[in-house]
């Protein structure tokens, strides 16, 4: 490729979206690669009314950045990886992940007495079913309620309302835009989204020299671990607005895989654990999910999961 021209990368327009983008600007320049980026309005960005789950699409941060690829708009975009669902569009790949971030949620809290007594009552803020069903899980006698938008509109929701006494994040968001208060709980006990904390790249399938450039700056850690999570949530269920979570770690030549699935008020859950040889990454995650449903009223409950329906403000019917 002629380093003269310009790589574009696209890029939703929230503050976290263009910060990443840029950690992958810089990579890519620091090897001889200018680049711009585009910034692209997303579905999930423009439509807030509704948590995600319930707009019956999937990849609403995605579309309008895979319809940029694929008509030349841009060469790469930039994602929050566990966004993206996995399955890809046609002629979309996942070329590189840069070195993972936290890949834990935290809590904020009005009031951390509460998390003391998990028979208090309190009002928890996520629009996330995973987070959801696992905080009901632990903590049955409190309200959720659906909280959307970016990182700061979130924040600023929760400082004002008098309404919510906790809201879960993803640590690594709020880390990067140096917004991660002191005094934020970490939820080392909720298994995280698959992927949650990774930087994804996409590009076209048939662009090699873009695929090549991005190999450059991949962290096989990172895309291993991610591919095994989201081998896990697709052999299960393929989206990613589910209560579906997963987390694979390595540590030499071992992978270790934890991976869940919650019903959604959190009273029934399926857990699996494997540890295998990191070499066998390829089917790891697919392998866990098969153990998983093997599991007495597994498949019952991804069943009931699939054939959940939604109202106009995404409650459950």
């Amino acid at each position: 490729m002629n380093k003269l021209r310009s790589i574009k990368i696209a890029s939703r327009t929230s503050a976290l979206a263009l910060w990443q983008a840029n950690a992958v600007k810089t990579k890519l320049e620091q090897l001889g690669y200018p680049c711009i980026i585009i910034p692209i309005e997303s579905t999930g960005d423009l439509q807030l009314t509704k948590p995600i789950y319930a707009l019956g699409v999937s990849g609403v941060f995605t579309k309008q950045l895979d319809a940029a690829l694929l008509n030349d708009q841009a060469d790469i975009a930039v994602h929050s990886l566990k966004d993206v669902p996995t399955q890809l569009a046609e002629n979309i790949v996942l070329a590189a992940t840069l070195e993972r971030g936290s890949a834990e949620d935290v809590v904020l809290m009005k009031n951390k007495a509460i998390l003391e007594n998990n028979l208090s009552e309190a009002t928890i803020a996520t629009s996330s079913l995973r987070r959801r069903a696992q905080w009901l899980a632990k903590y049955p006698k409190h309200k959720i309620v659906p909280i959307r938008g970016n990182v700061q509109t979130r924040l600023k929701k929760f400082e004002e309302t008098t309404d919510m006494d906790g809201v879960i994040f993803a640590k690594a968001g709020l880390e990067r835009l140096n917004l991660l208060p002191d005094d934020a709980e970490a939820l080392y006990w909720m298994l995280p989204a698959p992927a949650q904390g990774i930087i994804g790249i996409a590009c076209r399938n048939d662009h090699q020299e873009m695929k090549d450039i991005c190999k450059q700056i991949n962290d096989d850690e990172s895309f291993i671990t991610g591919w095994v999570e989201r081998q896990f949530l697709n052999t299960l269920m393929g989206g990613c607005s589910v209560p579906v979570s997963a987390l694979a770690r390595i540590s030499g030549s071992e992978l270790e895989f934890e991976g869940a699935v919650h019903s959604f008020d959190g009273s029934v859950s399926f857990r699996v654990h494997i540890i295998m040889m990191v070499s066998e990454w390829k089917n790891a995650g697919k392998e866990a999910a098969e153990k998983l449903l093997q599991q007495k009223g597994a498949p019952e409950l991804m069943q009931e999961i699939r054939n959940k329906n939604w109202d106009e403000e995404g409650t459950l019917d």
